[in-house]
């Protein structure tokens, strides 16, 4: 399988980037972010964060990087060059309709303690893009995202981890890999270069 090469319109969306962060994840959201191009495809992520702040850092992230970083509101489509958090104290999910992938924010009980949850955006994504997908688990405490991404694994998605060595916590991460959720263990500093690489198809997903 490989991530197929964007070439679709802002009206539609050939490929998904979802992200999950916790502990430290701010940092290395930040080192990801700064070095992709605007043509990449959507990413939708999930930092663990308290209610009110999100908004803060997608305005932080949106002065450093080359794509647009927002702070999702409910309805707004995954479209390329943009990058949508989750407001802090909701979840976000990811819907399509037809060629049009968009996300949902709503509330419900948190899941491992946490609202916004890594797991609820990434079994959304393995449902509802599956092998259109590449699923990225950071730093962070606990295994918020390891059964998400085990979801997106067997629809089809790459997966990536960050490794134990760059990582704040190496929670996350670990739990993701013991759940057999990981195609790829990268550094933090060759994260970007993956996404890059499976976007413009140079990078062959499930042979790498």
């Amino acid at each position: 399988m490989r991530f197929p090469p964007f070439k679709a319109s802002s009206a539609s969306t050939r490929g998904v980037i979802a992200i999950g962060a916790s502990t430290g994840g701010i940092e290395a959201l930040e080192s990801i972010l700064r070095e992709l191009p605007p043509s990449m495809p959507g990413i939708v992520i999930v930092q663990h964060m308290p209610e009110n702040l999100a908004g803060n850092l997608a305005e932080r992230l949106n002065g450093v990087c080359r794509i647009d970083v927002r702070e999702a509101k409910d309805g707004d489509g995954v479209v390329p060059g943009v990058a949508l958090i989750a407001p802090g104290g909701k979840h976000m999910v990811l819907e399509r309709s037809g060629a049009r992938y968009f996300v949902r924010i709503r509330g419900g009980p948190r899941v491992h303690f946490q609202r916004p949850s890594v797991d609820v955006l990434f079994c959304s994504v393995a449902k509802n893009a599956g092998p259109n997908a590449v699923g990225v688990i950071l730093t962070g405490m606990g295994a918020d995202g390891a059964e998400g991404l085990l979801a997106m694994h067997r629809a089809g998605a790459y997966t990536i981890a960050q490794d134990e060595r760059t990582c704040v916590v190496f929670g996350m991460p670990k739990e993701a890999i013991k759940l057999g959720a990981v195609d790829e263990v990268l550094p933090l500093n060759k994260i970007a270069r993956a996404l890059i690489d499976i976007a413009l198809g140079k990078k062959s997903a499930k042979s790498a």
